[in-house]
C-alpha cells in the first residue's frame, strides 16, 4: 500500500486549461495516474491531452462518480470558491497548489474539509507522489525512485532535493507529501505522521521543516503519543533566520521567539528523531539504517544517473 494516493486513485484537476494545468495534466498523465477528468468554468466540453474537460466538479463527477482526489490549480482569489465546491460534490483528497491563499478562504476551506471528513494537502505546495503507483502534484518524477522510505516537507525544493539525494544513492521513496507552505494549511506534519505509521510499505520517514509555526513540534508530540518505531530523521531550514522576517513562504517566520529551529530541534531529539543538520546527512542516516537491516531501503528501481 502507499498513502493518500495509488494506483487506483481516479482524479481530477480544477484549472486544467490554464498554462500549468496543462502542462501538469501532461506530466501526470506520464506517470501512468488516472487523471480522468479537468474542470474550467466556460470550457466544458474541450479536452487537454485527452482529458475531458467540464464546467464543474459536478458534471466530472457525474461522468466519472469514481473521482475522489482533485489538484487545484487556479488564481489565489479563485480558491476558495473552486475548492469548496470540490469538496461538497464528494472530493476526498483535496491537493491545492495555488500559494497566498488569503488566511481567511484557507480557514473556511480547512475547517469544510473536516466537517466532510476529506483531506487537503497545501495550499502551496507540490502535492503528493506515491512513485511508480501515482501522483497528483507538479514535482519532476523521475528524481523519485520507488521504494520505502516517507517523506514530509514544508518545502517544495527541499524535497525535491532530498528525493534526488535519496534515488541518486538507490533509496526509494514510498510516499513523499509537500504538506505546503503557507500559514494555513490542511495536513501537517503529525497528520502524516500517523498515516505512515500505519504504512507497511514505509520503513522509515525524513521529516523536512522550517521555522514559523508549530507543525513540527505537533509531529514530535504525535511520534511519542504513538510509539512511533519506524525511524525519523529531520531537518529544519531557517538556521540563520532573523525574527519577524518572512523567509520565502507565507508560514516561515519566526514571532515573538516562537517557531525557531531551536524549538523545533528540541522536541524532535525528545521524541527520538535524529535531526541532521544538513541535508546530506539524510542520505548518511538512511545507509546506516540500510546496512542495519540487511538493505530493506534499497530502491525497487534502478537509480537514477
Amino acid at each position: 500500500m502507499s498513502i493518500l494516493i495509488d494506483k487506483d486513485t481516479s482524479m481530477l484537476i480544477i484549472g486544467i486549461t490554464g498554462k500549468q494545468g496543462r502542462i501538469h495534466c501532461k506530466h501526470i498523465l506520464d506517470t501512468g495516474s488516472k487523471l480522468l477528468a479537468g474542470v474550467a468554468p466556460g470550457r466544458g466540453g474541450q479536452e487537454v491531452e485527452g482529458v475531458p474537460v467540464f464546467e464543474t466538479v459536478a458534471e466530472a463527477r457525474e461522468k466519472f462518480p469514481e473521482i475522489e482526489a482533485a489538484m487545484l490549480i487556479v488564481p489565489k482569489q479563485f480558491v476558495r470558491d473552486a475548492a469548496l465546491q470540490a469538496l461538497r460534490e464528494g472530493i476526498k483528497l483535496l491537493v491545492i497548489i495555488t500559494e497566498f491563499v488569503p488566511v481567511m478562504d484557507a480557514l473556511q476551506i480547512v475547517h469544510e474539509a473536516k466537517t466532510l471528513g476529506a483531506k487537503v494537502i497545501g495550499p502551496n505546495t507540490i502535492g503528493v507522489i506515491s512513485p511508480g503507483k501515482s501522483k497528483l502534484g507538479i514535482m519532476p518524477e523521475y528524481i523519485y525512485g520507488k521504494g520505502h522510505i516517507g517523506i514530509i516537507s514544508r518545502s517544495g525544493t527541499l524535497t525535491h532535493e532530498t528525493a534526488s539525494n535519496l534515488t541518486f544513492k538507490g533509496y526509494g521513496l514510498s510516499t513523499c507529501v509537500g504538506i505546503g507552505g503557507d500559514s494555513i494549511i490542511g495536513m501537517n506534519h503529525a497528520d502524516v505522521i500517523e498515516e505512515f505509521a500505519k504504512d507497511d510499505e514505509t520503513d522509515a520517514i525524513v521529516l523536512i521543516g522550517e521555522i514559523g509555526g508549530c507543525s513540527e513540534e505537533l509531529a514530535a508530540a504525535k511520534i511519542k503519543e504513538i510509539g512511533l518505531k519506524k525511524p525519523v530523521c529531520a531537518y529544519i531550514a531557517g538556521m540563520y533566520a532573523p525574527e519577524n522576517k518572512k523567509m520565502g513562504h507565507a508560514g516561515a517566520i519566526v514571532s515573538g521567539g516562537m517557531g525557531t529551529v531551536k524549538s523545533k530541534v528540541a522536541a524532535l531529539e525528545d521524541a527520538g528523531v535524529t535531526v541532521c543538520p544538513t541535508l546530506g546527512k539524510i542520505v548518511e542516516f538512511m545507509e546506516e539504517y540500510n546496512t542495519r537491516t540487511n538493505g530493506r531501503l534499497k530502491s525497487l528501481e534502478p537509480q537514477i544517473d
